[in-house]
């Protein structure tokens, strides 16, 4: 079984540890200065005290806290203070593509080490975080929580994920979105190969149910440029026994126009939806992509700012 350190490498962490993981929409939770939430009033579970800020509601002042301290503090709640992430990873056959230019073993190894970090960082900032690993079904699920130990339950299920079989990213959606009740961040990892109609409706379930998505769309350089040159073997990673030697020559054209098809079909879905679209390229290193996402979305949404 691989250790966390196979996942959280130091020095990747140390490039991303100025970072924070904001909700960009509404979200059920609400982690002071970060994240809006929907709700008016407190929840009944009681999680802590911090001292008062000019702008805080008066009402949510301790006055029992000020009798004793002569100092003002605001009672915060469970439900006020936890953003809610839930992280689907794609572990379809396609997902375990890996060039001669990729930095990582394959995409879905890129993919585990990107979702290992961005878990650490909410974990870090008290949020709480889940992770669902999926290809045609759901394989395997791990409840939201938070708390620095859950950590080593999200990199536990990270090591033991192998590449399975077919992708059908709509069925999957739909059968995910009637179970996550509370809306928050949903951050997919995807290469998001599939019937693209059947994945953006899938994605708009999510949207209609307002969560705030981000796809983190991973790619091997090889399916962007098509570099093959001599007579090659095609082998289809989802369905066994599926294999064409040809001469790429013949296909390049067509390959990068239908690639270039997809491409623009899925941007213009995510932006239709109000999605974050985040492009990933397996020859770069992901704190470059993953910290360069958060800096953008950390200036829009600058802490105690809407």
């Amino acid at each position: 079984m691989a250790g966390t350190s196979d996942f959280l490498d130091p020095q990747e962490l140390s490039l991303l540890a100025k970072h924070q993981v904001l909700a960009k929409r509404v979200v059920e939770g609400f982690c002071s200065g970060l994240h809006r939430s929907p709700h008016k009033g407190f929840s009944v579970e009681f999680k802590q005290h911090r001292a008062y800020t000019p702008g805080d509601e008066i009402r949510r002042l301790d006055w029992k806290v000020f009798g004793k301290t002569d100092r003002f503090f605001i009672r915060e709640y469970e439900e006020e203070t936890n953003l809610r992430c839930n992280m689907l990873l794609d572990a379809s056959g396609s997902m375990g593509y890996k060039g001669d230019r990729a930095i990582s073993q394959t995409k879905l190894d890129y993919a585990s080490r990107m979702a290992a970090c961005l878990a650490y960082l909410i974990l870090r900032q008290t949020d709480s975080v889940g992770l669902t690993v999926f290809d045609e079904k759901v394989r395997s699920q791990l409840p939201v929580r938070g708390g620095p130990s859950h950590v080593k339950n999200i990199i536990d299920i990270l090591a033991s994920t192998k590449v399975g079989g077919e992708t059908d990213l709509g069925s999957v959606f739909h059968e995910l979105a009637p179970k996550i009740k509370r809306r928050g961040l949903l951050v997919l990892f995807s290469d998001c190969f599939g019937d693209l109609e059947s994945t953006l409706k899938g994605l708009a379930h999510f949207r209609h149910a307002k969560h705030d998505i981000v796809i983190f769309q991973i790619w091997d350089r090889d399916e962007l440029d098509f570099p093959f040159q001599n007579w090659t073997r095609f082998e289809c990673l989802e369905k066994q026994g599926l294999k064409h030697t040809v001469d790429p020559k013949h296909l390049r054209e067509a390959y990068l126009k239908n690639l270039e098809v997809f491409r623009d079909g899925l941007t213009k879905g995510c932006h239709r939806n109000r999605i974050s679209l985040v492009p990933m390229v397996t020859d770069q290193p992901y704190t470059d992509g993953l910290g360069a996402f958060l800096a953008a979305r950390n200036k829009i949404r600058r802490p105690g700012r809407i």
